[in-house]
């Protein structure tokens, strides 16, 4: 028996309309340090459906790939609106790049349009031999461009859509074709595709404006300080549209002194941010005004926040900060740690720290190993996998990548376990733990064990050979300004919190630790510098 529902494909086409029609007086804010002022969904509706005409005028059909180089702005979220819904392919460009990485992403994408945000047209120089396939550039704002290769045309943003009428006719498209596309940030290799579907935006869109997840409404201010071109800021743009919460655009304001700023004057009632972020808030707001009074929701994702970091918040301000898991290739949320229902007030950070309950429609899987699934008992580990409907399973353009799918399951690289109620815990990432004398060290666990220490202001651990265990770890710590703390003393308060023979023999300090493109620390950068002889590293004691 068939049902009598109406069958219609899903389209970011109507979660844009939804948006106009029923939040016509919603807006998308741009900060103060950007002149201020803002959109109502109206007036972005309105710039989409120019662009789109714009796009159209410039020759862009279905399925040609249209990319921004842009911070969070309104342009930013009027793209986001426009290229999926006229049926062509929004791909972000992640500017924290290196050149060669960025060019060769537009290379391999084969990108049409370029629509770039003109503080940014110096990083567009730097990538001029590698748009071939671009025919044109939309500049936001107001600068001149580099010299371009002489089959590029120049626009201006503001001319181009002015000279457009509203009203543009959305087109019908299968729910399964690409809507948007980004790529992995390549810490193993050549950055990857993942091109979302317009069926899996809406999808996920719904799942993390679920209770269990954001619980998002027309009553939010959001501010999602994680960038657009990073796994579409984590779902949030589209979320907030759909759901009809005013979105605070930071633009290229990612400093913490700043974000302070924006959050002090817009009053937010939801952020999103990376770890990293959220531990220079916090130790900003110890010598200068943070008025948090306005969150009800503190989104942390990238990594894993500290016990240490997550008390603080509650401490101090009173605030959940809450984690989710996932991955570009995921869309990317697959789990959010919001404490189940009867947690008692002094458990809440129990639950905070693990990696959250997985989402509806995403499964997941630990396998051993031995390549045996293991049982959601929370005690056995393994590499954490996944399939649903907003998981890729492939990348694009892309050969020889059978060994990150497992018979249609996602491998995430993640090493973890699984306990009772799909409460996921990840380890570590299995090619940074450290296997030293034959057992595990999660570096996750000691990062976090060494975060709490009040001294320290970030902490990261890497393994590094030993002629004895194989492998040892060496913990890279940042402290605060004026604290002064030894290796003897960092080893003696590990003890207790974490097995003592996971406690480091070597230590450096560092000024800053370094980190990726998407705020996580870059682990690979440290190993370098510790090959290369660049830091200075001082014992703390003896082997395990």
């Amino acid at each position: 028996m068939k049902s009598t529902m109406m069958d219609r494909d899903l389209q970011v086409s109507d979660l844009m309309r939804h948006g106009q029609q029923v939040h016509a007086h919603s807006r998308v804010v741009r900060c103060s340090q950007d002149e201020g002022g803002a959109w109502t969904f109206a007036e972005t509706a309105e710039r989409a459906e120019r662009l789109a005409a714009a796009l159209t005028r410039l020759g862009v059909q279905r399925d040609d790939r249209v990319a921004t180089l842009c911070w969070n702005t309104p342009e930013h979220m009027a793209a986001y609106l426009a290229v999926p819904s006229m049926g062509a392919v929004l791909h972000t460009l992640n500017l924290r790049l290196h050149p060669d990485q960025l060019g060769y992403i537009i290379e391999h994408a084969e990108d049409r349009v370029l629509v770039v945000d003109s503080t940014l047209l110096g990083l567009l120089g730097q990538v001029r031999e590698r748009l071939a396939t671009v025919g044109h550039v939309i500049v936001v704002g107001e600068g001149a461009p580099p010299e371009l290769p002489g089959h590029i045309n120049v626009h201006d943003w503001d001319d181009l859509l002015a000279a457009e009428q509203p009203g543009f006719p959305w087109p019908s498209v299968d729910e399964r074709s690409a809507a948007a596309l980004c790529y992995t940030t390549g810490t193993t290799g050549d950055p990857k595709g993942v091109a979302y579907s317009h069926r899996s935006i809406l999808l996920h869109t719904l799942g993390i404006s679920s209770g269990n997840a954001a619980a998002m409404t027309d009553r939010d201010r959001l501010l999602p300080v994680v960038p657009m071109f990073h796994a579409n800021a984590w779902g949030w743009p589209y979320a907030g549209w759909l759901a009809g919460a005013d979105l605070i655009m930071n633009g290229r304001h990612l400093h913490v002194p700043d974000l302070a700023r924006i959050i002090n004057e817009e009053r937010p009632t939801a952020v999103a941010a990376v770890p990293t972020l959220w531990n220079g808030l916090f130790h900003h707001g110890e010598q200068h005004p943070l008025d948090l009074s306005s969150v009800r929701l503190a989104g942390c994702g990238g990594s894993s926040p500290s016990r240490a970091l997550v008390a603080g918040f509650k401490e101090r301000y009173g605030i959940q900060l809450a984690q989710g898991w996932g991955m570009t290739e995921a869309s990317p949320l697959a789990s959010w740690s919001a404490p189940p229902r009867d947690t008692a007030a002094d458990e809440d950070i129990d639950w905070l720290v693990k990696s959250g309950r997985v989402m509806p429609l995403v499964e997941v899987r630990v396998m051993g190993m031995d390549g045996i699934e293991q049982p959601w008992d929370g005690k056995s580990p393994g590499e954490l996998q996944l399939r649903g409907p907003w998981v890729t399973g492939s990348y694009l353009h892309t050969e020889n990548t059978a060994e990150k799918f497992d018979g249609g399951w996602l491998r995430t690289g993640d090493l973890g376990t699984v306990e009772p109620g799909g409460w996921i815990v990840v380890r570590d990432r299995l090619k940074d733990g450290i296997k030293s004398g034959g057992e595990w060290i999660s570096t996750v666990e000691l990062e976090n064990a060494i975060a709490e220490h009040a001294a320290v202001v970030e902490a990261t651990v890497v393994g590094i050979p030993d002629p004895k265990w194989g492998e040892r770890p060496l913990a890279c710590v940042s402290l605060a300004e004026g604290a002064v703390v030894s290796p003897a003393e960092l080893r003696d308060f590990l003890k207790g919190r974490v097995t003592h023979w996971w406690i480091p023999e070597r230590w450096t300090f560092l000024d800053a630790i370094p980190k990726t493109s998407v705020g996580k620390y870059d682990k690979r950068a440290v190993r370098q510098l510790y090959r290369d002889g660049a830091m200075s590293i001082e014992m703390g004691g003896t082997d395990r």
